[in-house]
């Protein structure tokens, strides 16, 4: 069963990542249903991965990283169930075209291709302004 959510902000998606301020790199979350996502960052002068007015790639790597975390722990949030700790199996093709500026709004689009025992491959594409900045493919791996 599909469940779209319209718009969580910050706080809401906060409570679902394992991660906390100030690495936190995910403040929205535009949709969900279970096989996609679309997470959201508006980039602020205080995140760790601003530096000479640019989003370090390592922050948008990070930020696709935890739009696949939001992804589980909504999946286990519906269930009303703790989400477990997850890892970053591997990491497989990202190309990132365009760095970020102060106060961009990036949208990721995280598309579940295959999900089993615990491990999940993922499509990731970022965007900003509706043009494509970053993609990848990446593995994550929950804790048993």
């Amino acid at each position: 069963m599909d469940k779209s959510i319209v718009f969580f902000e910050k706080d809401f998606v906060e409570n679902l990542l394992p991660q906390k301020f100030p690495f936190v790199m995910v403040d929205k979350m535009y949709s969900y249903t279970e096989i996609s996502l679309i997470s959201g960052l508006k980039i602020q002068k205080d995140n760790i991965f601003f530096q000479n007015n640019n989003f370090l790639e390592s922050g948008l790597i990070e930020h696709m990283a935890q739009s696949v975390a939001l992804h589980t722990g909504y999946q286990f949030y519906l269930k009303q169930e703790a989400a477990p700790t997850g890892y970053i199996g591997s990491i497989k093709d990202i190309e990132i075209k365009v760095l970020p500026k102060l106060h961009d709004e990036i949208k990721t689009t995280v598309s579940i291709l295959q999900e089993f025992g615990g491990i999940t491959l993922v499509d990731v594409v970022t965007k900003l302004n509706d043009i494509e900045i970053a993609k990848g493919q990446m593995k994550t791996v929950l804790a048993k």
